[in-house]
């Protein structure tokens, strides 16, 4: 499970990388250090991913909220 002090020491490291939280949400953190909030999801089948925003303007909290809204939609 994520916390904020674990995405704030979050640094490029030439290549992009994941840091997963729980059920399908994970922080995409890019070769230039920005750091994206993504929901895995599957529908009829089909994997796909809904993006949440850019962290920090997206908080942990807020990303988790509405993983839980769209998990809901399902």
């Amino acid at each position: 499970m994520l916390t904020d002090t674990r995405i704030r020491a979050a640094k490029s490291l030439g290549k992009s990388y994941k840091l997963t939280d729980t059920h399908g949400l994970y922080l995409m953190v890019s070769t230039t250090g920005s750091r994206l909030w993504y929901f895995r999801y599957r529908f009829a089948g089909k994997e796909s991913r809904l993006a949440f925003g850019a962290y920090p303007q997206a908080t942990l909290a807020e990303a988790r909220e509405k993983r839980d809204a769209a998990g809901k939609l399902q």
